[in-house]
């Protein structure tokens, strides 16, 4: 073991109650930097609005398992106030992949696969899907449950179209500053697969030329490829010193947040 955060890989059921949660994770982000971090803090300062406390308590179980986990991601959420939004929803959604592998296997591999063949889906495939993936584990109530509860956290991330069947698949944007975030957090973690070949970059379409051209385009590290051999330099030690380099973008620049 070599001591890094991991990418969970223990099925669980903790997306049955927290889906992405977007605007709490921003909350926490902000919130979290000073200690202590408590059910009964949040909730007296209203982190996450007019919820009851154990609401709040279980979004603060949730956002430990997906951020705290992978501290050097979770310190540069916490110091980066001019995150936009459209870089929130896919930073949100592959903390969520990391530290749920169903949501992972769906979005990563499931949804990729059904857009090769029909880009849409529909809840009853999904039902169908979860049952694959521990037969008898479930009952069919679970499973209706868990094909609903991806279904939402991939159409907050962008890649569900539609609440209504069938959905149309999609990609959401993602940023430059938003994918060398990732690139730069994986580096730090055990995962699954390579740098350039992982559920994290398939759910939101960045494989093949269109990914070798994105890598080029960026300045915080240097891609090369001729035909099999693959060059990459990175430009600062890790993730905080990318961070600490990264000029603040303006006040006016920018998606809307």
């Amino acid at each position: 073991m070599s001591g890094r955060p991991a990418e969970v890989t223990q099925v669980h059921t903790r997306l049955l109650k927290c889906s992405l949660e977007l605007e709490e994770s921003r909350a926490y982000w902000r919130n979290s930097m000073s200690p202590p971090v408590t059910a009964e803090r949040a909730f007296s300062e209203y982190w996450f609005g007019a919820k009851s406390l154990p609401r709040v308590a279980l979004l603060l179980t949730n956002f430990r398992a997906r951020f705290d986990a992978y501290p050097a991601g979770l310190a540069v959420l916490q110091r980066w106030p001019d995150l936009d939004l459209a870089s929130r929803r896919v930073i949100g959604h592959w903390h969520l992949q990391l530290s749920d592998p169903l949501y992972r296997a769906f979005t990563g591999a499931y949804l990729p696969e059904r857009r090769r063949h029909r880009p849409q889906v529909r809840r009853d495939a999904v039902v169908t899907w979860v049952g694959e993936q521990g037969p008898g584990r479930w009952t069919m109530a679970t499973r209706i449950q868990f094909a609903s509860k991806l279904l939402t956290a991939a159409h907050v991330a962008g890649l569900v179209t539609t609440i209504r069947d069938p959905r149309p698949l999609a990609f959401p944007p993602v940023p430059d500053d938003a994918l060398v975030y990732l690139l730069y957090l994986l580096r730090e973690v055990e995962f699954a697969g390579t740098l350039l070949d992982n559920p994290y970059l398939a759910s939101v379409g960045l494989t093949g030329p269109e990914l070798d051209a994105r890598l080029r385009a960026l300045d915080a590290l240097t891609f090369r490829r001729q035909g099999s051999l693959v060059e990459l330099e990175w430009a600062y030690s890790d993730l905080a010193a990318w961070a600490a380099a990264r000029p603040a973008a303006p006040a006016h620049a920018g998606a809307p947040a």
